[in-house]
């Protein structure tokens, strides 16, 4: 009797097609007849955060309507008791919820221009970490300007308060809800004098100036005879945990 012989190419081929049928099936199971390449459970993170961001701005048109409801409140109330209302707005303006103007400067952070390799000798390829802006700069910068006794700093077009915190996701920015690519600019009111002493004292800043040198990421410091910082618009509510009982 003649037997068939199977060459090796014939078996693989078929094994291909057997494991394909299986990931056919599988993903019949796990979706249930929906689309899961359209899942909402499987929308990548950048897109729930700019549906976040706009959920937020949203929010924030509404509370920015509530304050100047509040604000024209404490004027009346300031009109019956001057001296609280002197004290009222000394208050919102160490908070941060007015706006501020004096002297000051802008500092510019961007990404290295794509492609970007070595610019000086004896350095290494870069890695894509190294071409990019990360979160722990713009910390460095902004705990920089606070060390050198701003009186107040707005990072893109929001104001910062005691609460604010610069967070980054990948390449971008979410600050207090809001999401931002760069260039990303951070503007301190105060002595520029010491504000500049302050950055060149800092390590981290001089960490990241040493990259800005090898592989092109952007650093520009400008100053402002004057320059005006919105007041803080979101709200002041704080939130915490409690513990079950």
């Amino acid at each position: 009797m003649n037997r068939i012989r199977l060459r090796p190419a014939r078996l693989a081929t078929a094994a291909v097609f057997a494991l394909a049928g299986l990931i056919f099936w599988s993903s019949v199971e796990v979706s249930g007849g929906s689309n899961i390449r359209t899942d909402d459970s499987l929308l990548r993170m950048s897109d729930l955060i700019r549906e976040r961001a706009r959920e937020n701005d949203d929010l924030e048109a509404a509370t920015a309507a509530l304050r100047a409801e509040v604000e024209e409140l404490a004027r009346h109330d300031a009109a019956d008791d001057p001296a609280a209302g002197d004290r009222l707005a000394g208050l919102e303006a160490a908070a941060g919820l007015t706006p501020l103007t004096g002297p000051g400067l802008t500092v510019t952070l961007t990404d290295a221009p794509p492609g970007a390799g070595p610019l000086v000798p004896d350095v290494p390829d870069p890695s894509p970490n190294d071409l990019v802006i990360h979160q722990q700069d713009l910390q460095a910068v902004v705990n920089a300007l606070w060390a050198g006794g701003a009186e107040g700093i707005q990072v893109m077009d929001q104001r910062l308060i005691s609460t604010s915190a610069v967070r980054c996701v990948g390449n971008t920015l979410i600050l207090q809800g809001r999401l931002y690519s760069p260039p990303y600019t951070i503007t301190a009111v105060g002595d520029t004098g010491a504000l500049h002493d302050a950055i060149a004292a800092s390590p981290a800043i001089s960490t990241y100036q040493q990259y800005v040198a090898a592989y092109g990421l952007g650093w520009e410091v400008t100053d402002h005879t004057t320059v005006t910082l919105p007041g803080y618009a979101g709200g002041t509510a704080l939130r915490h945990a409690s513990p079950v009982e």
